[in-house]
């Protein structure tokens, strides 16, 4: 499944459907709220035809009253001086006036026409119904008038405009802020496996990226990590080969001058105690003994150097591992009684593709060393496992491990000042491993001592080829 493909595919999606749908949605509402601020026009017509209606209304009942009362067809009520404290307050404004004749709204809302009348010091009142609601009316004639000078003291095109373009901004904003904060974490890893290429193309092997992810992005960081694994890996071998070349070299110059020097001195040992008379044939004997047993300690570190240097032809095929290592321990069990060996095998006999020589000699010596270490009433543990592209032996002991500073030098040539110890055992081990196709690393012991790895390649599935030999 293509999920950065997706993820970029959603992304774009977000970006845009998103803000566009925001700011429809906002059009709109300002579409249907500048619909209701166009109805001030129609109040505006409205309220104007309102107060031309209610005038004509209010002129024609005017006229009608007057009408009726100057014909005598309606009677007045009368309010006479000696009443003038308790006339209304209307009729009291009217005749504090100076006017013959004046029509005023009357009743609780404003529904009649009252028309006053002077005669003499009385006042006559005229009253006829107006038919509607005249205070109601009023009201909302104000309301409206009031709605729409309001409105017309406002820029409504250029109020909604100005919101519309801060709106939209925002929205842009926002979603502008979004897109980049998506792009930086689809982008990061990015940057960070192209740094990581960058570190590896300067020598820096151990570089590693280590972000997390289950997508494209995440296998390339993870097929990297491989990469910069296999390449450290592989340089580290290539060194230590090399390194290993010119040890040969001196290996070779040192058991030649060594051998050379050694032939004429046991001749000339020999050749001393035949020619030495009775009375001192014994010392010489004892004497010639120690040197002719120094001279077999040297012979064996010149074999082992010779050994060292030497490039032994490979034969490899499929091996069965458990077996190979349930050898080795029989066979060595014998000359460590006081030493106890247990085995955890592999289910299913993983086989190894190595060749079988070389592989008894790994086991033999690290087995041996092992032995060493552990001492009188110590335990070894051999441990075979397999992974997916590797078969793993590891050989533990309960001894008291290894310092620092023989870390360091661990598979270097070096001068042993064991009694039958050569120094170069290790070293032939992990040459020997090279050459297999693997090699052997340092691990943590489980017994409390030293741990060995020794990693050998799988067999090819029906497809038995030689390794290189490096």
């Amino acid at each position: 499944m293509n999920r950065l493909r997706n993820r970029l595919i959603l992304i774009f999606l977000a970006a845009t459907l998103a803000p566009l749908g925001a700011t429809l949605w906002y059009t709109n509402y300002l579409f249907k709220l500048s619909l209701s601020y166009n109805s001030i026009e129609e109040l505006d017509q409205i309220s104007k035809s309102l107060q031309q209606t209610l005038s004509q209304l209010y002129q024609r009942v005017r006229e009608e009253l007057k009408e009726e009362a100057t014909a005598g067809h309606i009677k007045p009520q009368r309010y006479v001086p000696a009443e003038s404290k308790t006339w209304p307050p209307d009729v009291a404004d009217f005749a504090a006036g100076d006017e013959a004749e004046s029509f005023t709204p009357g009743g609780r809302n404003g529904d009649r026409l009252d028309y006053f009348v002077r005669h003499g010091g009385e006042i006559w009142v005229y009253s006829t119904p107006m038919g509607v609601d005249i205070e109601r009316v009023g009201q909302e004639y104000r309301t409206a008038r009031k709605l729409v000078a309001e409105s017309r003291g406002r820029d409504l095109v250029r109020g909604f405009t100005l919101v519309y373009i801060m709106i939209a901004a925002a929205i842009w904003l926002v979603s502008l802020a979004l897109l980049v904060y998506m792009a930086h974490r689809l982008s990061a890893p990015i940057q960070q496996l192209t740094a990581g290429l960058s570190e590896l193309a300067a020598g820096k092997l151990d570089t590693r990226v280590g972000v997390r992810r289950d997508d494209e992005i995440g296998r390339a960081i993870q097929a990297f990590n491989g990469m910069a694994a296999k390449l450290k890996e592989s340089t580290d071998r290539l060194v230590y080969l090399t390194q290993l070349q010119s040890w040969q070299m001196l290996a070779r110059k040192m058991a030649h001058e060594v051998k050379n020097s050694l032939t004429p001195i046991r001749l000339t040992v020999e050749e001393m105690v035949a020619r030495s008379d009775a009375s001192e044939r014994g010392f010489l004997e004892q004497a010639a003994q120690i040197v002719v047993d120094e001279i077999e300690g040297l012979e064996r570190r010149v074999r082992a150097f010779s050994q060292f240097s030497a490039e032994p032809p490979l034969a490899p095929r499929p091996l069965d591992v458990n077996a190979v290592l349930e050898d080795r321990i029989g066979f060595l069990k014998g000359g460590h009684p006081e030493v106890s060996y247990q085995a955890r095998l592999a289910s299913g006999s993983p086989k190894a593709f190595a060749d079988e020589d070389a592989l008894k000699g790994i086991l033999t010596n690290l087995l041996e060393n092992a032995a060493e270490a552990a001492g009188e009433g110590g335990r070894i543990l051999g441990v075979t496992s397999a992974t997916e592209d590797k078969i793993v032996i590891e050989v533990h002991d309960s001894g008291p491990g290894l310092s620092e500073q023989a870390r360091k030098s661990l598979f270097q040539p070096t001068i042993s000042f064991k009694k039958r110890g050569t120094g170069l055992g290790l070293s032939i081990a992990r040459k020997s491993a090279l050459l297999s196709g693997g090699d052997i690393l340092l691990v943590k012991g489980e017994l409390g001592g030293a741990g060995f790895r020794v990693l050998l390649p799988v067999t090819p599935n029906g497809n038995e080829t030689h390794p290189d030999r490096g």
